[in-house]
């Protein structure tokens, strides 16, 4: 299948596109007055001393291929943050009934969570890139989680490197707690959701409020309209 860069180009171009919808969906959100599910968006294709650590997990050929193009389902990834567990469902939902691409796989992690404490819901996808040479059907994942589920992920993550996946029992078991910890904090969030979200609301209304430039711009647009 060619080069490296040849074989990982269309996999950037789907992480490009997936960011700007994602993203996009976060900002019609806005403009409706409706409070977005989306916190924010980010998404990496993986470097390949990952995908090398991948392939020996495996047991595939390092070399650009379509076994390792089927085989390593998160070449191109995408994170979409939330506020509160219950976006996630909302965003969940709003993927599946999307027309521009088709979900493959789902494993949810915040019903049934990882031994160590990891929580997150996935989501494996086939996204359509167009390129010069036609239409490529390229595979992604999608990981939806809350800012404090991604807080434990990002530290577990780096912990595991250092370890090589083999903690000692006593961080093991404080990361289990801290996994737990984040999730009450979750939980303790979704009760108060509504005052946070008209907390939320004040602010973004009294920061337009005392912006000149935009009260400016509010009266200039009204005269428009009139």
């Amino acid at each position: 299948m060619g080069t490296w860069g040849n074989f990982l180009s269309p996999y950037i171009q789907a992480v490009d596109e997936l960011k700007i919808k994602f993203k996009g969906m976060r900002s019609q959100f806005g403009a409706t007055g409706t409070t977005s599910p989306i916190e924010f968006v980010t998404g990496r294709v993986k470097p390949l001393a990952s995908i090398y650590d991948k392939t020996l997990e495996k047991g595939v050929s390092f070399e650009p291929s379509k076994q390792l193009a089927t085989e390593l389902q998160d070449i191109a990834g995408i994170r979409i943050m939330c506020q509160f567990v219950d976006d996630i469902s909302t965003v969940v939902n709003l993927i599946r009934q999307r027309d521009d691409l088709k979900v493959i796989e789902e494993i949810d992690y915040i019903t049934h969570s990882k031994p160590s404490g990891y929580r997150s819901y996935h989501m494996i996808v086939e996204y359509p890139v167009e390129t010069i040479q036609g239409k490529i059907e390229v595979l992604a994942e999608i990981q939806i989680r809350t800012l404090a589920m991604n807080f434990w992920a990002s530290i577990e993550h780096s912990m595991n490197y250092k370890y090589k996946g083999l903690f000692p029992e006593e961080i093991k078991n404080r990361l289990q707690n801290a996994a737990e910890a984040a999730f009450k904090l979750d939980e303790e969030m979704s009760s108060i959701r509504s005052e946070i979200q008209e907390a939320q609301v004040y602010f973004s209304e009294f920061k337009d409020s005392t912006n000149p430039k935009i009260r400016i711009q509010s009266t200039t647009e009204e005269k428009e309209r009139e």
